[in-house]
């Protein structure tokens, strides 16, 4: 919400300079992201407010013009201008125009540049009459990019006044969270303003001067979705003329962040930044005429099957069923709170306007724009909530601002469908509450006085207790909780001193689940993982991906939970696997980066068919992809390759290590999302733990992940950490030396390495310390049929110094197991 100050100023004094004023509003839950200054370098000496005396030819040139301007000095200056809007006022004799006027020396932005390039307006001759002084166009100011002709200033701009002082302005940008839809309007920004600072608010006159026929009697309103629409308001402005809006008005639609368009148009944004109700203007006679020349009849309901219009941006849509509509008997005219349509819009030809205010259901609203990705000032106020009251004073504003702006003529009665006034909300609040709350005491004149200051009605009920009624504007407050938070926003977070508990620390107790979370994600981040958390709502589409062939309706629906009020159809269902969301945010940094690995620690949602509540089981999910190390010189091209399973397998057997589970087995394993020969299922003391692997291509199109190979995993988590020891024994280090001996065997092909590693650890007794495997030979003159297992085995004694006979003897007892259960025989 952009708040210019010069505007605000019109509803409150304003008594604090800007840093505090800033530093209030922050403090008090309206932070404050930006301060734009406007004019605050425009030199107060050198760039003044003029006024254009006369418009002559330039004796050598059609296109330019000599104006001669009064800026408050001792003599009317002349400067040569080619602006075309000056043009008309040419050999007109005396004239009045006000304009932004720059003298020599002064800088501003070159017109003819484009962006926004500074330079220092100096003496000149312009074919041959010299030039001093310059008449200025919006982008010489730095305002917009408009430059095609000067500025003209309101007919009451004093003349010679630094423009500055005329024209500048500070806007104050607030980063307002959904809650505050109070403040998304000006008066809800001078309220606060005046809260903080003990000033009153000034309302706009919201009377209006109503002389034409009963509005009742030239169209007629309906609501068949009072669940959805509290309450429609239309007037009828009759009579206007389409045109411009007043440069003040222009200014401050701009500054709040909208583009002008039109009188009609720009006094509807005003008066909704003003009240923060949004409103739309119908073409009244576009809607007698679709109405057969009758009395046309705006109905308010949900959208039928397959209806649909072409909105204001000219996109034809179609709506479902929950899409609330603006219609008339003739099908759609408006998208509820969101968007117009095309056939009703304003045009210059426009003569009379239906001018709705109307309330809706802000979940309805919040919906619809983002099924339609229509983001707009309205939806985003709509969509915070509204109260039905302010539909009728927003109308009335604006309807007056249309006749003396327009000229137009104001229906007598205002059309007012309100089928059901909500009742006020009373809260009562205790002094033993406050406290309780805020940790020291109030007396509760004082909260009454801050309350009041609010705008809440307050009574007394006893001198402990006040019982205050919300105003209207303030949905958000419903509990004593509120109330009291407002206390506390008002009197100062600042202000409230730090006290220390007064009671005993309560007793600090282990959680050995979550210890064991956190060890998991220091054993990932040490191996050079970086903990990812991506969103526990997904949808069908993306989970079925993980399996190439299926679809969306192939899967169990009943197993999964579904929102009902998604945010995005992309989010709305629970999640089955991490697998997905990890491949997604994988893709999404393989944009910018050579290499990704990543893990996250998640739960996933498993419903039972007829369950009420899901599983939960905690996850965890690896991916890691790409250039196993960075390009180097020394490495040349790709360096050793990309990382693939056996990069994954490291990772993953570090973190049994550290987490000091034994008996891990990786068996082979088959699963759509892997690529065939490429997977391995874990298993942990006959417990299946989870799948890792590489991912198979089709998979790896539908995540838009690059043609490279991307190895992930899938653990249950809650499963592995239930196989973590609850203590271990640390064995000492030995002082003395190791014997390293080399071992190969052939063995057949389809003998698993790990089955020949387990024979190993087993047989080599305490002596053997580590068994590596370092390499796999296929090939001559190893027989077809047959491969070579080369390991590295580490022998050590605790006590002494090994002898090199004594680990040859345990390496003679390994091969002849390896040869009687395996068939094995050692390679020379």
């Amino acid at each position: 919400m952009k708040v210019p100050i010069k505007w605000l100023k019109d509803y409150v004094d304003i008594t604090l300079d800007l840093d505090e004023l800033v530093e209030r509003l922050t403090l008090a839950g309206l932070e404050v992201g930006a301060i734009e200054q406007i004019g605050d370098w425009w030199d107060r000496e050198k760039i003044v407010v003029g006024e254009v005396l006369e418009v002559r030819p330039h004796p050598n040139a059609d296109r330019l013009v000599l104006a001669d301007v009064d800026y408050g000095g001792e003599q009317v200056e002349q400067c040569v201008t080619g602006a075309p809007n000056l043009f008309p006022y040419l050999d007109a004799g005396r004239i009045s125009l006000k304009v932004p006027f720059a003298m020599e020396g002064a800088e501003l932005y070159d017109g003819h540049q484009p962006g926004f390039v500074k330079t220092r307006l100096k003496r000149t001759k312009i074919r041959g009459v010299p030039s001093r002084a310059m008449i200025c166009s919006e982008k010489e100011l730095g305002l917009s990019e408009a430059h095609e002709g000067i500025m003209l200033l309101p007919a009451d701009a004093p003349l010679g006044v630094p423009l500055a002082d005329y024209l500048g302005d500070v806007v104050l940008d607030l980063d307002l969270t959904p809650n505050l839809a109070r403040a998304y309007n000006m008066l809800g920004v001078a309220r606060e303003v005046a809260a903080l600072t003990g000033q009153q608010v000034r309302y706009p006159d919201t009377s209006w001067v109503a002389e034409g026929p009963p509005a009742g009697d030239l169209a007629a309103v309906v609501i068949e979705d009072p669940d959805l629409c509290a309450r429609f308001t239309a007037s009828l402005i009759r009579d206007v003329e389409i045109g411009p809006a007043p440069p003040w008005m222009q200014d401050r639609v701009r500054r709040a962040g909208m583009r002008p368009i039109s009188n009609i148009v720009d006094v509807t944004n005003y008066a909704m930044l003003e009240w923060g109700q949004p409103l739309h203007a119908f073409d009244y006679d576009k809607l007698v005429a679709r109405a057969g020349g009758g009395k046309p009849t705006i109905i308010v309901r949900r959208a039928r099957p397959g209806e649909g219009m072409t909105t204001l941006d000219g996109v034809d849509r179609i709506f479902n069923e929950d899409t609330l509509l603006i219609t008339d008997t003739a099908g759609p005219i408006g998208i509820a709170g969101v968007m117009g349509g095309l056939d009703t819009e304003i045009d210059e030809n426009t003569r009379n306007i239906l001018l709705e205010s109307a309330n809706f259901d802000f979940i309805s609203i919040r919906r619809t724009a983002q099924e339609l990705k229509l983001p707009s000032e309205a939806s985003a106020r709509f969509g915070r909530g509204i109260h039905p009251a302010l539909a009728e004073q927003a109308s009335r504003r604006a309807s007056e601002l249309m006749r003396l702006l327009a000229g137009g003529v104001i229906s007598r009665q205002l059309i007012d469908t309100y089928p059901a006034p909500p009742e006020p909300v009373v809260v009562e609040l205790t002094a033993s509450e406050v406290e309780r709350n805020l940790g020291i005491p109030f007396d509760m004149d004082d909260v009454a006085a801050i309350l009041e200051s609010l705008e809440f009605g307050v009574e007394r009920v006893d001198t402990e207790t006040i019982r205050a009624t919300v105003p209207e504007h303030r949905l958000d407050v419903e509990y004593p909780a509120d109330l009291i938070e407002e206390v506390a926003r008002i009197y100062g977070y600042d202000r409230i001193p730090v006290t220390e508990m007064a009671d005993r620390l309560p007793p600090q107790r282990a959680n050995r689940s979550l210890d064991l979370e956190e060890e998991v994600r220091d054993v990932l981040v040490g191996c050079g993982l970086q903990e990812v958390i991506t969103y526990s709502l997904t949808s069908l589409e993306r989970e079925a991906a993980l399996e190439p062939g299926r679809t969306a309706p192939d899967l169990p629906g009943d197993t999964y939970v579904v929102l009902s009020n998604p945010i995005s159809q992309e989010r709305s269902v629970m999640r089955h696997h991490l697998l997905g969301n990890a491949l997604e945010t994988a893709a999404a940094n393989l944009r910018f980066q050579d290499r990704v690995e990543i893990f996250e620690l998640g739960k996933v949602f498993l419903l039972e068919p007829g369950a009420e509540l899901p599983d939960e089981p905690l996850r965890l999910s690896i991916v890691v992809t790409g250039l196993r190390q960075e390009r180097h010189w020394l490495a040349g091209g790709e360096g050793d390759g990309y990382l693939d399973f056996f990069d994954l397998k490291g990772i993953v057997e570090t973190l049994l290590a550290r987490l000091h589970i034994d008996g891990a087995v990786y068996e082979p394993a088959e699963h759509p999302t892997f690529q065939a020969g490429r997977t391995a299922r874990l298993i942990v003391d006959g417990t299946e733990i989870g799948l890792l692997g590489e991912i198979q291509p089709a998979v790896r199109e539908a995540f838009e992940l690059p043609a490279q190979r991307v190895a992930a995993a899938e653990l249950d988590l809650q499963a592995l950490l239930a196989h973590v020891p609850d203590a271990w024994y640390v064995e000492p280090i030995s002082p003395y030396p190791a014997v390293l001996q080399d071992l190969a065997v052939v063995v057949d092909e389809g003998v698993p390495a790990a089955a020949v590693r387990e024979i190993i650890a087993g047989t080599g007794g305490f002596l053997l310390q580590d068994v590596q495997l370092f390499d796999v030979y296929r090939g001559d003159p190893i027989p077809p049929g047959k491969k070579s297992l080369a390991y590295a085995l580490t022998f050590q004694a605790p006590d002494k110094t090994l002898r090199e006979e004594i680990a040859a003897r345990q390496v003679e007892r390994i091969v002849a197991r390896l040869r009687k259960e395996l068939g094995a025989e050692q390679r020379s």
